[in-house]
């Protein structure tokens, strides 16, 4: 399950790039003052199209998000029972940590 829906946010993500970078800009920033009048009466029903399935793959992105999120749901609390082995060796192996206070540096060089 987990895996079908990180292909379907990967393909998600990839057709939203996709619509994204075939929208004309609306704003038009440098390019407005560039364009010639040719583009007064544009096509309109392209554009209502890419805006619209920009839309609703932005909405599939964030449901399928939220999909993942409850359907691999884990407990705060649990540790993978490996790692749980190997930090169980490490603590073992070290032993109670020091309490002796550590020497004060004086400066001065000792042979």
């Amino acid at each position: 399950m987990y895996l079908l829906l990180i292909i379907l946010i990967v393909l998600v993500c990839v057709l939203l790039g996709a619509i994204v970078l075939i929208q004309n800009p609306k704003g038009g920033g440098l390019t407005s003052n560039f364009s010639s009048s040719s583009q007064l009466m544009g096509v309109q029903k392209t554009g209502d199209f890419l805006e619209k399935g920009t839309w609703i793959l932005a909405i599939a992105l964030m449901v399928l998000s939220l999909a993942i999120n409850v359907s691999v749901k884990t407990s705060p609390g649990a540790v993978d029972p490996n790692l749980q082995k190997t930090i169980n060796k490490v603590n073992e192996g070290s032993g109670q940590p020091s309490t002796a206070p550590l020497p004060i540096a004086t400066g001065k060089k000792t042979k």
